[in-house]
Formats: structure tokens, sequence, C-alpha cells
């Protein structure tokens, strides 16, 4: 089971045991006050009948009574009588016990203490009657001991059967509880993953998480309808706006007397065809996000050599310092052709930003989990007020206004790593831009 799930049943088990125990706890001191409250009771009855005993004959009839009570042999009665020289008069035992002292006057309970002779507690009062003669009176608390012991070992193994018929209650409880839960994490992970059209299977309850569900399907929904929306309406405009451009480039070339101006207004259109190419781009990756269809197995390790090889040259023309450390044999699960468009936009990029003197680098590793694609540079790199924004789309620094571009590149990129389940992280540089990209491995 999960660790959540563990933890809420252990957690119903304790409240469970914890609380039959103070209950328990309760009824264990109602007992034993009960029961010291008998033998306190017992005793006063004793002193009782021996206060009558005194009034008629005084110390001669006690003695006859506590004889009369030896004989009879009772084990949870204590009786004493010493002389004035401490001489035993009569008595069920033959001394007095060490550490009691007589206290007080006449055959009430005030001032009863206990003691311990051998394993057993006594509950005693011990007097010294007019002209020396001490007295003692005891009762034992071996029954009570004993009581409650049987107790204690009983409220013990309730306990223990309270906390195993708690685990296994409570984690049926929590089982089912985070079972039902775990369909709904399960379900927004897939859509995490780019999967919008991903829905729970089965028939939904009428209970609260059921009706979670259905919330949460609506949710998904709406949505997948606006996402669709939006993309269609991105692939309308891009194909519609590209078309009549196409056309107006055509008929520059039967424009005569101005070649300047006619070229200038093929670079400018070119270069809005090639924004809107761009986001056709992106939207076509977003659109397939999260979906298998469409990837195969790819070298990654070929591809990310070939493109290097190919804009090697164009680094070193700039007067870059170029460097490719590329692990082979590393698989992936996608598409070769939006992958080299990738690393073709990331090296592009870099090449353009850069200055003659910097260095560029491609590395690819294979690691635990994932394979590692390293693209780093020492030129500029990206200021830190853009640097959460990055990946949106017509992003610019302030200070790139001057260079050709529209912002779209990282944009593509996110979109393209999104279709392989491939996660990207920027960590800090002393200098320059570092890009890292983790990608799956191929399933075995």
């Amino acid at each position: 089971m999960p660790w959540a799930t563990w933890r809420l049943a252990a957690g119903m088990a304790f409240a469970v045991a914890l609380l039959s125990l103070c209950a328990m706890g309760l009824q264990y001191r109602l007992v034993e006050a009960r029961m010291s409250e008998a033998v306190r009771s017992a005793l006063a009855a004793d002193l009782g009948g021996f206060a009558a005993l005194y009034e008629q004959r005084r110390i001669i009839a006690l003695r006859q009574a506590i004889d009369y009570r030896a004989a009879a042999g009772g084990r949870e009665e204590m009786l004493l009588l010493l002389d004035r020289k401490g001489q035993v008069l009569a008595g069920t035992v033959e001394r007095w016990p060490d550490g009691l002292q007589a206290a007080g006057e006449g055959f009430g309970t005030d001032g009863a203490a206990e003691f311990r002779q051998g394993q057993t507690r006594w509950l005693a009062v011990a007097r010294i009657l007019p002209g020396g003669f001490p007295m003692l009176v005891a009762r034992s608390l071996a029954p009570v001991d004993a009581t409650l012991a049987s107790l204690r070992r009983g409220m013990a193994a309730l306990g223990v059967a309270l906390l195993v018929a708690g685990a296994v209650v409570g984690g049926l409880a929590a089982r089912s509880v985070m079972g039902r839960i775990g369909r709904v994490n399960a379900l927004a992970d897939r859509v995490a993953q780019g999967d919008l059209s991903a829905r729970l299977p089965g028939p939904r309850s009428r209970d609260e998480f059921g009706l979670l569900e259905t919330h949460v399907h609506a949710m998904l929904d709406r949505i997948e309808n606006l996402n669709r929306a939006t993309h269609r309406l991105s692939d309308t405009i891009a194909h519609e706006l590209r078309t009549p451009l196409n056309r107006l480039m055509q008929k520059l070339g039967r424009v005569e007397g101005q070649p300047e101006v006619v070229e200038e207004l093929r670079g400018e259109m070119r270069n809005a065809i090639r924004v809107f190419d761009s986001l056709l781009d992106i939207s076509r990756a977003e659109a397939d996000q999260g979906v298998g269809g469409g990837l195969v197995p790819v070298d990654l390790s070929a591809v990310a050599a070939e493109v290097w090889e190919l804009y090697e040259p164009l680094a070193e023309d700039k007067g870059l310092t170029g460097a490719a450390a590329v692990q082979p044999g590393l698989g992936v699960l996608g598409d070769r052709n939006l992958i080299a468009q990738m690393l073709s936009n990331l090296l592009d990029n870099a090449i353009k930003y850069c200055s003659p003197g910097d260095s560029l680098s491609l590395t690819l590793t294979e690691g635990p989990d994932r394979h590692l694609l390293r693209i780093a540079d020492t030129g500029p790199g990206l200021p830190e007020d853009i640097r959460g924004e990055a990946f949106e789309r017509f992003v610019r620094a302030e200070r790139d206004r001057g260079i050709k571009g529209h912002g779209l590149g990282l944009a593509l990129v996110r979109a393209i790593a999104a279709r392989h389940g491939a996660k990207l992280d920027m960590p800090a540089a002393e200098k320059g831009f570092v890009l890292d990209i983790a990608w799956p491995k191929l399933p075995a």
C-alpha cells in the first residue's frame, strides 16, 4: 500500500485504541477505588467490633476475640495485641511489622496506613490502648492487587487486539479511500503529460468521489474544447494569411523599376511566412502532446551528431569554439524530424547570439532514468527578468530587438519536448545559456 494509506490506517487504529484505553483506564480507576473502599469498610467493621468488646471487658475481651479469630485462620486479616513490655498477648502473627508506628486514639480508621510484608500489601490501624497495650488491626490488599493485575493484563491484551483490529479495519477503509483518490491522481498524471482526452473508466458512484470525478470530467471536456478551438483558430489564421502572402510574393515579380523595394518586400513576406510556419509547427506539436501515435524508435545519438556536423562549420565561421561529446547508441521514442528541428533551433540561436571567441558545446549522456542532452554557450545568456517566460511565444529581450528573430524558437523547443515527454531545465550558469533536455529512454 502507498505511504499515505499506511499513515491513514495507522492513525485510525491508534485513535480507536487510544479512546478504548482511555475508557478502560477510567474503568480501572473506578474498580480500584471501589475495592479499596471495600477493604477500608471491612477494616472499619473489625474496629467497630473490637470497640464494642473493649467497652465490655477491656483487654481480656480483646484477647479472647483475637485468639478466636486467629484459631479460625483468616488469611485476609492481621491481628496483634501486645502487653506493656511488647510481649504478644494474642494475634495472628508473632511480631509487630517493621516500620509500622502506632498512632492515634480509639477504634476509628483515621490514620490508617499501608505497609508491605513480603509480597503482600496491608491496610492497617495501629493504636496504643489505655494502659500501654499496643494493638494492630489490618486487612490484606492482596485480593485488590490480584484483581487489578488481572484487569491490567486484560487491558493490555484488549489494547493489542484493538490495535490489530483497528489497523485491519483502518487499512481496508484507507485502501478504499486512497484507491478512489488514486483514480483521480492517475487521471491528473495523464492530463499533465498532455493527454487532454483522458477520462476515468467505468461507471461513477453516487457519493462525493463520484461527484468529484464528474466535475473533473466536465472541467476536462471544457478545457479540451477550448484547446481545440484555440488550435483550430491558430491553424486557420496561419493558413489563411500564408496563402495571400505567397500570392503577393508572386505578384511582386511583375513589378518593375524598383528592385530594391521589391526585394525588401519579399524579405518581409518571407519572414512573415516563416512566423506562420513556426506557429503551425508549435500548434501541431502541442496538439500531439501526450499522444503516442506517430512516434517510432529513433537513434538520438545519430540525430544529435548529424545536426552538430551541420552547424559546426557555421559556428567556426563566426569564430566560436565548438565541442561535442555524444555517447553513441542512445535511443528514444520520437519523431526524427521534430528532434532535428529542435536541435537546429537551439544551435542556430546560440550561433546567432554569441560573439566571436565564445564557446558552444553539445553533450549527450545516458543517465539512470533518462538520456541527458545539454546545449551550452558562453554568450550573453537570458536576462533574469525573462527567464521565467523564456519558452512563451514572441518573448524576446529588449537588447535583442536589433537581431532578426520572432521569439518563437524556444516555444517550439518546449512544444517538441512535450510531444516526446522530455523535461526541460535551465540551470544557472556563470556566463551564457545552458539548456538541459532529459529524454525518456527507449522502452525495452
